[in-house]
């Protein structure tokens, strides 16, 4: 078994956020969930061959789906002994009644709660879910974390639809070193890509037909699953390479607009 230290997944990848330059393009109106029949082969593909240290559930925004307990139960099935992380905006927690026991029972599951802004609108909004899991906390003992996404937010590109265009700062080894997704490779269509930019970045192109400066990005060949043990290594072990550039040198910081779509919530609300 070969040791990887942490790999991520699409739950869904919808969001009822629209955060700006969301780095797996969830304010780009993407929609779906990841089916479990779909996840359980994709795991499958790896998960003899690769001992994780933490698989992540992300998205899009992973308590839009109607089965999330499921997908921690077939995470846990296919790797026993890793960590898992659910990482979340928190507004649906309250749809899925079958997962304090399950994090109960699992000590090795954590709850990431990302808030994404800061004004009175937006926490109003969430208040009561945040409330919820502090409740799983203090009476069930599920572990979980808060954290400020917004305080270290940046563009990863810039505009967005079919007017998204990459930078073109033209040093991968700087884009690299200061990429927020280095570290988060991601398990989509059975293979593993370096990072959710690229990973993406076809679901991105089908919806809005990106522009001729993406060719060289959307030409990426991820990690298949017949590889060979040493491509795996060098895969793991590979830090920046050209397609990095397609990500700024310098990141720009900047104050994200509230995200709410406040019909989108209602939609998915209703799931």
């Amino acid at each position: 078994m070969l040791r990887v230290e942490h790999l991520e997944i699409h739950v869904a990848h919808a969001c009822n956020l629209a955060c700006e330059s969301c780095s797996h393009y969830s304010d780009q109106g993407h929609k779906g969930i990841v089916s479990l029949e779909d996840a359980d082969r994709w795991m499958a593909a790896w998960s003899g061959r690769l001992r994780l240290g933490t698989f992540s559930l992300v998205g899009g925004e992973p308590t839009i789906h109607p089965r999330l307990a499921d997908f921690v139960r077939l995470a846990r099935r296919h790797w026993p002994d890793s960590f898992l992380r659910i990482v979340t905006n928190g507004f649906f927690l309250h749809k899925h009644p079958e997962l304090p026991e399950l994090l109960k029972a699992d000590r090795k599951i954590r709850i990431y709660f990302s808030i994404h802004h800061s004004s009175p609108e937006y926490l109003d909004k969430v208040r009561s879910n945040y409330a919820l899991l502090r409740r799983w906390m203090r009476e069930l003992g599920v572990r979980a974390f808060f954290y400020h996404s917004y305080d270290h937010w940046r563009r990863t590109y810039r505009g967005s639809g079919a007017a998204m265009e990459p930078y073109a700062d033209g040093n991968p080894r700087q884009s690299w070193q200061r990429c927020d997704a280095k570290g988060c490779p991601q398990l989509f269509e059975s293979k593993i890509w370096k990072c959710s930019p690229l990973a993406y970045l076809g679901m991105q192109h089908n919806k809005y037909g990106l522009s001729h400066k993406w060719k060289p990005y959307l030409a990426y060949e991820p990690l298949k699953p017949e590889c060979t043990d040493e491509e795996v290594r060098a895969f793991f072990a590979k830090e920046e390479e050209s397609y990095c550039s397609m990500c700024p040198a310098e990141p720009e910081k900047f104050k994200i607009s509230i995200p709410l779509k406040i019909g989108r919530t209602k939609e998915y609300a209703a799931l």
